[in-house]
């Protein structure tokens, strides 16, 4: 079904979400894997694949280049395009891949709804955050869950707890879209991030873009 998003972001980037339907074999033959990615893609299993692969060959759609860049991945595995000065992160779940690409820092998380998401919050989220819920509370705990792995993401060398260094600002859940605001605290670091959520049918999108830094 391939891409059914391609969206701006402010102050500048842009965001995409594809749709998967296609065989492993249509992304490998479109795909030029460094050896690297080769060897990651034969430890993956089943749908795995084609969801990776998917992310992967979004974000050579969204660059607009007629041969792929080349994508490789930091000291921490935080991934960067060749010969690109904008931050990219990718995301997948099930028959959804997204990407998004800015000159500032920037994650990206999208997710299926499901309902075990209950079980588990309290494992992510503080008692504030809980407490912050006001309905639907299984697609609040879904935009708190994708805000703080974009925010993971951002952030970009591991090492962080959910619970003890991400915070996610209270909002209100009115409609299927809206911003909130978030922070990354540990030792001398310290961000906040500009949040961004959309429900596409029965999946949640989030995507962050950096607003300050102390370090």
């Amino acid at each position: 079904m391939s891409l059914i998003v391609q969206e701006n972001i402010q102050p500048i980037g842009e965001f995409g979400i594809w749709h998967i339907s296609e065989t492993r074999e249509f992304f490998l033959s479109r795909l030029e894997l460094t050896s690297k990615e080769k060897a990651r893609y034969a430890l993956m299993k089943g749908r795995l694949q084609i969801e990776w692969l998917a992310a992967r060959y979004l974000l050579h759609t969204l660059s607009g280049r007629p041969i792929r860049g080349k994508l490789f991945k930091d000291e921490y595995g935080k991934p960067y395009l060749e010969d690109s000065s904008f931050h990219i992160s990718l995301s997948h779940s099930k028959d959804m891949a997204a990407v998004i690409a800015s000159p500032f820092v920037c994650g990206i998380d999208i997710q299926l709804i499901v309902p075990k998401i209950e079980r588990i919050a309290p494992k992510f989220m503080s008692q504030a955050e809980l407490n912050a819920i006001v309905n639907n509370p299984i697609l609040h705990m879904h935009i708190v869950w994708g805000a703080k792995e974009c925010l993971y993401k951002s952030y970009g060398k591991r090492k962080l707890d959910f619970k003890k260094h991400i915070f996610i600002d209270s909002f209100l859940l009115t409609k299927d879209s809206g911003t909130f605001t978030g922070t990354v605290k540990k030792d001398s670091f310290e961000a906040r991030y500009q949040l961004y959520f959309q429900r596409y049918d029965d999946y949640i999108l989030v995507y962050s873009t950096q607003l300050n830094k102390n370090e």
